[in-house]
């Protein structure tokens, strides 16, 4: 089950989140062969449109499992202000080729509205 965090943005900055990923018994994830995916939208019905896509980042060393999910100013301020929803997958090709997708983290975004453009 994914953890779940609101969070909230200005409209118009540029926005990292930084996830430190550990495994269940509290080590540090080694994140070598995972890829990470993250998005935001209106709804979970908005369609593709609607859709704001973080750049993410895993650090190295892989092995410290350090993730940082950013959007640029420019894709901040091209959103209206209000609610949206957002979630983080991790995912990795096992033994069998198969793409195995775990959600990570999930949640509400509040877009503060900017009054300096």
């Amino acid at each position: 089950m994914a953890q779940y965090e609101d969070l909230e943005f200005d409209q118009g900055a540029d926005q990292t989140i930084e996830l430190q990923l550990v495994n269940v018994d509290g080590t540090k994830k080694n994140l070598s062969g995972y890829t990470i995916a993250a998005k935001m939208k209106k709804s979970y019905t908005s369609d593709s449109d609607d859709t704001t896509t973080f750049t993410p980042l895993i650090a190295s060393p892989v092995t410290d499992g350090i993730v940082t999910l950013t959007l640029t100013n420019t894709q901040t301020d091209a959103l209206k202000a209000g609610r949206y929803v957002y979630d983080v997958e991790l995912s990795f090709v096992d033994s069998d080729d198969n793409t195995v997708i775990e959600r990570i983290l999930e949640g509400r975004i509040t877009v503060t509205p900017s009054v300096t453009k």
